[in-house]
C-alpha cells in the first residue's frame, strides 16, 4: 500500500509529499484487533537526526519533497486517527493570519479546541503529586497510540534513552499535535525529566519540516493533566523566537537572554547531537529543576533556529533553540480572554478562541495578555540570578 500528498499542515501552503510502503503504524480496520496489535515501535539511530539543510522555503506554494520516515510514520498514523473519528473535533483549514506589528505573532483561530478540549484538573502546586484518580495517559484508548518511540539499541554513540509513546491529542491545536508520553505506568508527575526532554530534542531533528515543534507547559503553566508530557506539533510559519537576538548572560556562553519577543526568556542552544546536546539537556533540566523546587510555573519550547547573538532573519535553521519561561503560577483556564498563555503563545503562536477576538486582535492586546503572566521585574532578576550561578557550577 502507498501513500501519497501525505500532507503535513492542513490548508497551508506548505505540503509534504512522500510515497511509502511502511503499514506498520496504521490501525487495523475493526476496531476489536486494536489493543491485539500492540503499539509498534518507532526505532531510529544517530544517523537520522538532520541537523544541517533545513530552512524555510523562500517562495509560496511549496512543497518539502524530501521528509523524513518519521514525518510519514507520524503524519500517516495521526491522518488515519482523524479519519477514524478518534479526535474530539476534525481539525479543518485554520484560518490564520500575522498580526501587524514588529513582534509578528502568528494567529489561528481554533473556535472547537477552545469549546471542546478536555476540562484542565484542579492543580494547585507545581510541585503536585501524580493522582491515579484523575484523567491520566493511563487511562486512553487503545487507537491513541501511534507508536513507541527509542533509540536502536546498539547505538553506541547515544546515551541509552527510555521508550516514549507517541499518542494524538485529542483536542489539536494543529495538523499532527501529538504528546509525547515516557512510560505512562511509572505515573510520572508534570515535572520535566532528561529522558523525555531528549526525545523532544530529538524529534525536532528527526523531523525535515521546519515548523516541527515541541513543547512542556508546567502544573501552573497552563499544564492539564499532571501526567509527564510534552507536546509536538506542526506549523508551517515562522515563529518569533527562531531568530530573536539574545545576550550571553554567563561566560561559558551555556545561558542567553532572548530580547525582542512576546516575553524574555532564557535561551539554551545546540548545534546538533552528541555531547553538545546532552550537555544542554543537564542544563536545561538543572534549571527546570530549580523552578519546580521554587514552586515557579514555567514553560518551554523547542524549536530549530539561529545561533544565540544578533537577530536572524535567515530562512536557515543552524541549531535547535530551547526556550524557557518563568512565569506567574495560573492553575485553570481563564475564561473571557481570547487566548491562554502557555507554550505556544509566549513563542508566537496564537490560537485564539472566537472569531470575534480572532478578527479583532491586535498586536498591543496580545502583548498585554502576555505580559500580565509574567513574574514582576524583581523577582525575575532573582531567578535569573540564580539560573547563572547554577550553570557557573558546571564549570567548577
Amino acid at each position: 500500500m502507498y501513500f501519497s500528498s501525505l500532507r503535513i499542515v492542513s490548508g497551508s501552503s506548505m505540503a509534504l509529499l512522500h510515497y511509502s510502503k511502511e503499514t506498520s503504524y496504521l490501525l487495523p480496520p475493526n476496531n476489536e484487533d486494536w489493543e491485539e496489535k500492540g503499539i509498534p515501535d518507532f526505532v531510529y539511530g544517530q544517523k537520522e537526526l538532520i541537523v544541517e539543510g533545513i530552512q524555510w522555503p523562500r517562495n509560496a506554494p511549496s512543497a518539502l519533497d524530501i521528509p523524513t520516515r518519521f514525518d510519514s510514520a507520524l503524519c500517516s498514523a495521526w491522518r488515519q486517527r482523524v479519519e477514524l473519528g478518534l479526535f474530539r473535533y476534525r481539525l479543518g483549514e485554520l484560518q490564520t493570519q500575522t498580526l501587524p506589528g514588529a513582534v509578528g505573532f502568528v494567529a489561528q483561530l481554533n473556535v472547537e479546541r477552545g469549546v471542546q478540549r478536555r476540562r484542565p484538573q484542579n492543580i494547585k502546586s507545581v510541585r503536585q503529586a501524580f493522582d491515579p484518580e484523575q484523567f491520566n495517559f493511563n487511562k486512553i484508548r487503545p487507537g491513541e497510540v501511534l507508536f513507541r518511540l527509542h533509540r536502536k539499541p546498539n547505538d553506541c554513540r547515544a546515551v541509552q534513552q527510555e521508550d516514549i509513546l507517541v499518542i494524538i491529542n485529542v483536542s489539536p491545536l494543529e495538523w499532527g499535535h501529538v504528546l509525547l508520553v515516557p512510560e505512562p505506568t511509572l505515573g510520572l508527575p508534570q515535572r520535566l525529566l532528561p529522558g523525555v526532554l531528549r526525545a523532544g530534542l530529538e524529534t525536532v531533528l528527526l523531523s525535515s519540516h521546519p515548523g516541527f515543534r515541541v513543547g512542556f507547559n508546567s502544573l501552573g503553566g497552563l499544564a492539564s493533566v499532571n501526567h509527564l508530557h510534552l507536546h509536538g506539533y506542526y506549523l508551517a510559519h515562522r515563529l518569533p523566537v527562531e531568530g530573536a537576538p539574545s545576550e550571553a548572560l554567563d561566560p561559558g556562553g551555556h545561558l542567553y537572554l532572548l530580547q525582542a519577543v512576546p516575553a524574555p526568556g532564557f535561551l539554551f542552544y545546540t548545534s546538533g547531537p552528541g555531547p553538545d546536546l546532552e550537555a544542554l539537556i543537564s542544563r536545561v533540566c538543572r534549571a527546570t529543576d530549580y523552578l519546580t523546587d521554587h514552586e515557579i510555573a514555567h514553560n518551554l519550547f523547542v524549536t530549530r533556529g539561529a545561533p544565540p547573538g544578533k537577530a536572524s532573519t535567515s530562512t536557515i535553521l543552524t541549531g535547535v533553540r530551547v526556550i524557557l519561561w518563568a512565569r506567574k503560577s495560573n492553575f485553570g483556564i481563564k475564561k473571557g480572554e481570547a487566548f491562554n498563555v502557555a507554550l505556544c503563545e509566549l513563542a508566537g503562536h496564537l490560537p485564539v478562541k472566537t472569531y470575534q477576538d480572532f478578527s479583532s486582535l491586535t498586536e498591543e492586546a496580545a502583548l498585554a495578555l502576555i505580559q500580565d503572566c509574567l513574574l514582576p521585574p524583581a523577582q525575575a532578576d532573582e531567578i535569573q540570578e540564580a539560573l547563572v550561578a547554577l550553570m557557573a557550577q558546571e564549570e567548577l
